[in-house]
């Protein structure tokens, strides 16, 4: 274990498209800067992830100087989108909780509505401070994070993953495997650890930063859709379901909480502290 290392660093700018992997990234208290700080909402005001619509996988946002995103996909031309100004902010729902959140210009709006095709809304989250506590029940007092599904960060191994693709292989849709990485949408990846090792972490420093473990991680259907293409299958959720089922969860990975800002870097020593 002493030879566990950072491989990579993903962040993604609005939850549910796909995002970029830089060699080095700044820790907030909510995340990594920049991740998942915006997120598309329906005419309802609820979230708009993957679960509904596999076709986010294709559009891809990426950080430009000064907090704005640049939006790209296949056949559009790309956009660039300005933080909003917060001359006010629309109530959505994530998940249940309620959450105040600044809309994008119209121009932003329209540009991810065309590509799914359906009515959608781009909005900002100005203050992550304030905005939205992590789970009560996993929660230090004070602890936020951004439009995230749960928690800050989310860490994968790369031992794990070559376990999980073992089994795929001797099961019934072998053919969907090997399964890349981007399925589980981490935002930390370590590799030199023995598969299902993250099972016993409850602290774990990388670099300079300590992070609390708060719980593991229980996926969704989202794990099924090809990245590349949107199309969805059966894996892994079936081979989670019969291997990694914990509780009413299908586990895959951790959920962080800094204790500590810094930056972490690809290539970075991977400590368990506890």
């Amino acid at each position: 274990m002493g030879n566990a290392e950072l491989q990579s660093i993903h962040v993604h700018p609005v939850k549910a498209l796909r995002g970029f992997s830089p060699r080095e990234a700044v820790v907030e208290p909510w995340g990594l800067a920049g991740d998942r700080r915006w997120a598309l909402i329906d005419d309802g005001g609820k979230v708009v992830t993957q679960r509904e619509h596999p076709r986010l996988a294709l559009a891809a946002a990426e950080l430009v100087p000064g907090g704005g995103i640049r939006l790209s996909a296949p056949g559009r031309a790309p956009l660039t989108v300005p933080v909003p100004r917060p001359a006010g902010t629309v109530t959505m729902e994530i998940f249940g909780t309620k959450v105040e959140a600044v809309p994008a210009e119209e121009t932003a709006t329209a540009w991810c509505a065309d590509h799914l095709g359906t009515s959608v809304r781009l909005v900002h989250m100005d203050d992550p401070a304030v905005r939205r506590p992590v789970d009560p029940d996993y929660a230090l007092p004070g602890e936020t994070v951004s439009f995230a599904d749960g928690f800050p960060l989310l860490v994968t191994t790369t031992g794990s993953l070559d376990a999980l693709n073992s089994l795929v292989a001797q099961g019934d849709r072998a053919h969907e495997g090997p399964l890349p990485m981007n399925r589980f949408r981490p935002n930390l990846v370590v590799a030199g650890t023995e598969a299902w090792a993250e099972d016993g972490w409850s602290r774990i420093s990388v670099g300079e930063v300590v992070f609390r473990v708060a719980k593991v991680c229980g996926r969704c259907v989202v794990t099924t859709t090809d990245q590349e293409t949107a199309e969805r299958g059966r894996e892994p959720l079936r081979t989670l379901a019969r291997h990694r089922r914990f509780g009413s969860r299908l586990v895959f990975g951790q959920n962080l909480v800094p204790q500590s800002p810094g930056t972490v870097r690809v290539g970075d020593p991977v400590r368990i502290l506890e």
